[in-house]
């Protein structure tokens, strides 16, 4: 990974006042990950540990591990991951696809029980420009929870790293950094406005970003809410990636109140970017991950609700494969 850390003042796409930002070069000769394995530790289906609204999973891609958003109560994903038998101690870096208190809510709880066994335990947290923006409410208090979170966070030892592009974080596996939305999709409530460099405006969720891994089957892709729109997500790593073929997508897509007719213009779209895979938890809906399914043509093994402790798993050519957990298959 090349990187550098250049400190910034004035105005920039998506970015005002003096912030630290992290710089990376555009993929190009690349790094393909062999071996990748994602758990989800927070959803709402649960027939291991506990469900909620709210996201987080673990990646794990040729020996090394990231965390992918914390849940949304400070303890489901502690608790899940102790009745899943799994150690998030020794890892370092957290990535929060977005501000929001179903993907931010386990951090601090995470952090303290953790760093109680290593120090550096869930020490960095990779965020996207805009994730600390303010959410004004008419009470005069703030509806963006890490702005109250962030000293705190702070406190503990730890550091965020903010990205305004694409970033490479181990070896094949990218942060992509806000996502330019071209098309309309409109994944987000309305209900909330923001304060940007450009004024109050309506909140869109400007931090929403995901995480790429490049492989030889193709790219697997990771959302938290995909509220840039999944497409937009995939039209921007299609765009960094040199048109791969997207072999999986992997998270929330936020369709579960979505109508009809942009659930099958989404789905014509994952099938033409080759979508071989797909696991669908948290905000996609489970009408909306069915309709899915059968509009791209899947099946019953390569499309899934995914569930706490359902995994992907990556394998030799086509043969990856989803373990549901028994609620989901």
């Amino acid at each position: 990974m090349r990187m550098k850390y250049r400190w910034f003042s004035g105005t920039l796409p998506g970015l005002f006042c003096v912030a630290l930002v992290a710089q990376a070069q555009a993929p190009s000769a690349k790094h393909q990950v062999k071996q990748l394995k994602l758990t989800i530790l927070s959803t709402m289906l649960a027939d291991e540990g506990i469900g909620e609204w709210g996201f987080a999973a673990l990646l794990e891609a040729d020996g090394k591990k990231l965390l992918i958003d914390t849940g949304a109560r400070p303890e489901t994903v502690l608790t899940n991951v102790r009745d899943l038998k799994i150690d998030l101690s020794a890892i370092t870096d957290v990535v929060l696809t977005h501000f929001h208190p179903d993907h931010t809510g386990g951090l601090m709880t995470l952090r303290g029980e953790m760093k109680k066994r290593n120090a550096a335990a869930l020490s960095r947290v990779h965020t996207a420009t805009g994730l600390f923006y303010s959410r004004p409410k008419p009470d005069g208090g703030d509806a963006n929870p890490m702005v109250a979170m962030r000293p705190l966070y702070l406190a503990t030892g730890g550091e965020f790293v903010e990205h305004d592009r694409a970033a490479e974080l181990l070896p094949g596996v990218w942060i992509t950094g806000p996502i330019p939305r071209k098309f309309p999709e409109r994944n987000w409530s309305g209900a909330l406005q923001v304060k940007t460099p450009a004024g109050l405006v309506e909140d869109t969720v400007p931090d929403d970003q995901s995480i790429v891994v490049e492989t030889a089957s193709g790219l697997v892709v990771i959302t938290g809410c995909g509220h840039a729109g999944i497409v937009n997500i995939l039209t921007a790593a299609d765009a960094q990636f040199a048109h791969r073929t997207v072999h999986a997508v992997l998270g929330g897509v936020h369709l579960f109140e979505a109508k009809d007719q942009q659930v099958e213009w989404t789905a014509d779209q994952l099938k033409g970017f080759g979508v071989r895979y797909l696991m669908g938890a948290h905000c996609t809906g489970i009408e909306s991950l069915f309709r899915l399914r059968n509009r791209i043509g899947l099946s019953r093994q390569t499309a899934v609700v995914g569930a706490v402790g359902a995994s992907f798993t990556l394998g030799e050519g086509a043969g990856s494969s989803i373990h549901p957990g028994r609620v989901a298959q």
